[in-house]
C-alpha cells in the first residue's frame, strides 16, 4: 500500500497553513455567515443605551440668519435638534414668524413654549439652549436617567431672581434659569401659563419663569 511520506519540515509548514486558514476562517464567520444562519443579511447596527436614553429628549434651539446650523449638525446634538425659526425652512421644528431681536425673544420664548404644550411628540424633556452654547452629552444622559419618570415639574439650571416691579404679580422675583442651559420635563410644560401679561420687552428667560410661577406654582415644581 502506497503512502506518503512528509519531511518534518513539510510537516510544520502544512500544519501552520492549516491552523491560519482555520482561525481566519471562524474569526471572519461572523461578518460573511460561512454557515448560512442568517442568510446572508448582515448584523443590525447595535444600538447604544444612550441612544435609548436621548430618545427622551428634545432639544429646543431659537435660531437666527446668524446661527451656524451646520456646526450643530455635526455634534451629537443633530438628532436631537428642535430648531425654533422664524419662518418656515428646512430642518425647522417650530416656527413663530417673527423676526429674532433682543426686543422678540421673550415673545419668541412664549412661542415656542405655547408650540411644546400643544405638540403630541412622546418626549419627556426638553432642553433650552442659546445658539452659542455647547452641552456635555454624559451630563445630559446622566441627568435623564436620574429624573426619568417624576410625576411633579422639574427645572433644572442655574437659579435666578430678577426684580421688576413694573408686573410684581407676574415677573417680579420669580424664579429663573440661565438661558443657555435649562432643561425641563413635561409636567412642567403641561402646567405653563401661556396667558402671561406684560407690556414692552421683558429678558426671555424671566418670561419663562413667570410662566412657571404664575401656571405651576414654584411650591410644586423640583428645581
Amino acid at each position: 500500500m502506497a503512502y506518503i511520506s512528509l519531511s518534518r519540515p513539510r510537516m510544520l509548514v502544512a500544519l501552520i497553513i492549516a491552523g491560519v486558514l482555520s482561525t481566519t476562517l471562524i474569526l471572519t464567520a461572523s461578518t460573511h455567515h460561512y454557515w448560512g444562519l442568517h442568510g446572508g443579511a448582515s448584523k443590525p447596527p447595535l444600538i447604544r443605551d444612550e441612544d435609548l436614553v436621548l430618545d427622551k429628549l428634545a432639544i429646543i434651539f431659537p435660531v437666527n440668519n446668524n446661527t451656524d446650523m451646520q456646526f450643530y449638525r455635526n455634534t451629537w446634538m443633530r438628532d436631537y435638534l428642535y430648531p425654533v425659526c422664524d419662518w418656515p425652512g428646512p430642518g425647522c421644528k417650530i416656527v413663530c414668524h417673527r423676526d429674532s431681536t433682543y426686543m422678540t425673544l421673550d415673545k419668541k420664548t412664549i412661542c415656542f413654549s405655547r408650540e411644546l404644550k400643544a405638540a403630541n411628540d412622546q418626549k419627556e424633556f426638553y432642553l433650552k439652549i442659546d445658539d452659542d452654547t455647547l452641552v456635555d452629552m454624559d451630563y445630559v444622559v446622566e441627568l435623564v436617567r436620574e429624573y426619568s419618570g417624576w410625576r411633579k415639574p422639574l427645572f433644572i439650571s442655574h437659579i435666578w431672581r430678577s426684580r421688576d416691579r413694573g408686573f410684581p404679580d407676574a415677573l417680579n422675583r420669580v424664579r429663573h434659569g440661565n438661558g443657555k442651559f435649562y432643561m425641563f420635563n413635561r409636567q412642567l410644560v403641561n402646567c405653563l401659563n401661556l396667558d402671561i401679561t406684560y407690556r414692552g420687552r421683558r429678558f426671555e428667560d424671566t418670561v419663562f419663569g413667570g410662566m412657571i410661577s404664575t401656571g405651576c406654582g414654584e411650591r410644586n415644581v423640583v428645581y
